[in-house]
């Protein structure tokens, strides 16, 4: 850039460099003191701006700008990562008398050196290391198996209490590790939201955590709302642990807590066994109260010289150990089973039980699974089952309490006919549950399918949640999906039932805008808006793209269906399933009628890089990555995230990786300049 143009963009640097500033200031107050020091609207303004001015001037952009925080980059695979000091795991015990048998040992060698011990929260996550050098985040990996784990960078920038850029006085390099939580509430939320839109939530928030890290897309990441607490720094081997910061592991979180890290309060100095003891049990019986997760306490030996002196074993270390809670469990009397049936007709059988008091919360009911469950269970009539909860916000049943047993109690019998309809019952080979085949007449089929079409994935039609399409499902103005398009202004105003409030003029209004608004939906959330059994969004797109049109969908074989990347016999079968019911078809041809798009869009058709695999690097001229990449999918090509020997081309931008560079000139693959490009995809 000549003096000039730099002159001339200075403003802008200046600009971005305030607003930065700004951002991350608030960040850290609302994420590591809870405090809010501007309204959402104000917040969002100056994100926005930021955001516009990073995207009309890329090279302004920093690595760790909090526009970050939002997502964005798209992860087609995780490389692969070694650890540079291994992640060793703890020694866990449920047995107070092994921990005994610990600080009896540790006394023993230490010998008369005065020592103290830290007792915290050992977190029920996902553990992290993530690598800071000059104060920056340079890098975030998982566990893995301790010696090699993922690289999920881009996911952990959006994750609000990771700190992009330290504060205060920190090390030159060292690396931070912890726990990645799902707190209670995000989850609870983003499952309500899941099942609105049609989707099964999630069984716990560490799995959904795990889970979470490993999505390609981070912007998707960063709705999740996960939280990261630190519990230990890595320092290189020349580090002065003698300094006042580092001499303790207290002293090191403490350190930490200054530089920005969020570090649970809940930290205790403790002397000997007995001051140990007390910590457990407190939290045995308060972690109910906590809003994440936790599965035990960690004991470590305070003093960071004696580590060394006390050693490790081939997986752990000898100056640390994890007691670990045991589930809460308890009995309560099966009082009936309800057979829920579910969108595509799966019918879930839920046990009623007499209300009994676990973990804090109070449980009257706990999902059978299926008839397989209840039989490798052994649940007769009349029984008490044992209901457990460890870090699991929803309770499960582990067993039988046999010694409630009625003599002459008969085993649950399943049943064979749905509650709903009365039709026959289906279980397919390989499957695990029984569901209803009657998905035309089937009441909670049909409003789970309603539900489903208008949610956000699928037509995205806003003005319409559950209870107003069981009002217009019970009115009988809408009873197929094809339904919504019929609907008249004059048919909704003052439409209400007991218990909610009749449509006004405004409100009528908006759901004829919104669903005016859903014709312009792309065919391939067409299809997944259709509800066909075992075809999820992505599969849906793939489905969508390769066949183009729905009358040739609607005509494929199953052989051609199988010839789609990822569709195996299962799905391929339903859709020939789908599609061969006459009344589908009639519905099908009706949405078609109301004007949905039931192609793929002209730039979507494209074939010129049919067959071909680019890899995007760099900064562009005339894209974003993210409209670079769109194109290449337009125009048939495929992108991933890393090279390999498949990879066609490395499409080169300015400020390129370096190790991608490096790779495509070792495997041979040709690297392509954005102009390049541009005359690849107008031949």
């Amino acid at each position: 850039m000549d003096l000039f143009s730099y002159q001339d963009m200075e403003p802008y640097r200046q600009r971005v460099a305030e607003l930065t500033q700004l951002i991350n200031r608030y960040n850290h107050e609302y994420y590591m003191n809870d405090t809010s020091l501007v309204s959402d609207y104000e917040f969002d303004q100056l994100l926005a701006e930021l955001i516009s001015l990073e995207k009309q001037y890329p090279e302004l952009a920093l690595p760790n700008s909090p526009t970050k925080r939002v997502g964005g980059e798209v992860n087609k695979s995780f490389r692969q990562v070694t650890h540079r000091f291994p992640m060793l795991s703890l020694g866990n015990t449920y047995s107070i008398e092994e921990i005994e048998e610990f600080e009896a040992r540790t006394r023993r060698l230490i010998g008369d050196t005065p020592f103290s011990y830290t007792c915290e929260l050992k977190y029920d996550g996902v553990a992290i290391g993530l690598t800071y050098r000059h104060g920056e985040l340079v890098q975030a990996v998982t566990r893995g198996n301790g010696t090699v784990g993922d690289d999920i960078t881009s996911n952990a920038r959006t994750i609000g209490t990771i700190p992009l850029h330290l504060q205060g006085d920190y090390p030159d390099d060292f690396e931070a590790r912890g726990e990645v939580v799902y707190p209670f509430e995000a989850f609870e939320t983003y499952n309500q939201q899941r099942e609105q839109e049609g989707l099964e939530p999630f069984a716990n928030p560490r799995n959904a955590a795990s889970g979470s890290l490993k999505l390609q897309d981070s912007a998707e990441c960063a709705k999740r709302k996960l939280m990261f607490c630190m519990y230990f720094m890595m320092l290189p081997p020349d580090a002065d642990v003698a300094s006042p910061h580092l001499a303790t592991h207290s002293g090191r979180l403490d350190w930490a807590r200054q530089m920005g890290f969020k570090v649970q309060p809940y930290i205790r100095e403790c002397a000997n066994i007995q001051e140990i003891k007390q910590f457990i049990d407190y939290w045995d019986e308060a972690r109910w109260q906590l809003p994440f997760g936790i599965d035990g306490i960690v004991i470590k030996v305070n003093q960071v010289a004696l580590w060394d002196q006390l050693g490790l074993t081939a997986k752990s270390p000898r100056w640390a150990i994890a007691y670990k809670f045991k589930a809460q469990q308890v009995s309560s009397h099966l009082e009936s089973i309800d057979y829920q049936v579910g969108r595509t007709g799966v019918i879930t059988p839920v046990a009623n039980l007499v209300p009994v008091s676990l973990g804090g919360t109070v449980v009257r009911r706990a999902t059978l699974n299926n008839a397989d469950f209840i039989r490798s269970m052994d649940i007769h009539d009349d029984d008490w089952l044992l209901v457990e909860k460890g870090g699991e916000i929803i309770p499960k049943i582990v067993g039988v309490d046999m010694s409630h047993r009625k003599p002459g109690a008969l085993p649950v019998r399943y049943i064979d006919h749905c509650p709903e309809c009365g039709t026959l019952l289906v279980r397919a080979d390989g499957e695990a549950g029984h569901y209803c085949p009657n998905q035309d007449s089937c009441p909670p089929q049909q409003l789970g399918r309603l539900e489903h079409f208008v949610s956000r994935r699928a037509m995205n039609i806003e003005s319409l949640g559950s209870e107003r399409i069981k009002m217009l499902f019970d009115s009988g103005l809408v009873r197929n999906i094809a339904d919504f398009y019929d609907l008249r202004r004059d048919q909704l105003i003052g439409l209400g039932s007991d218990g909610s409030a009749t449509i006004q003029d405004k409100g009528a209004d908006n759901i004829l805008a919104a669903i005016d608004l859903s014709r312009s939906v792309p065919f391939e959330r067409v299809v997944f808006a259709l509800g066909i059994r075992y075809v999820g969004e992505v599969g849906a797109k793939k489905i969508a793209r390769y066949f183009n049109n729905i009358d040739a969908l609607m005509n494929a074989s199953l052989d051609e269906l199988l010839q789609v990347e990822d569709v195996g016999d299962v799905t391929a079968d339903a859709v020939v399933a789908f599609f061969s019911d006459a009344q589908m078809r009639t519905v099908v041809e009706r949405l078609r009628q109301a004007g949905l798009q039931m192609q793929m869009a002209e730039n979507h058709v494209g074939s010129q890089l049919a067959g071909l695999t680019f890899v995007v690097s760099g900064v562009f001229d005339h894209y974003s990555r993210d409209e670079i990449k769109a194109s290449i999918e337009q125009h048939g090509g495929k992108v991933s995230g890393s090279i390999s020997g498949k990879t066609s081309f490395l499409l080169a931008g300015d400020k390129m990786g370096p190790e991608k560079l490096k790779k495509a000139e070792k495997l041979g693959v040709r690297i392509i300049s954005e102009q390049d490009y541009d005359k690849m995809i107008m031949d």
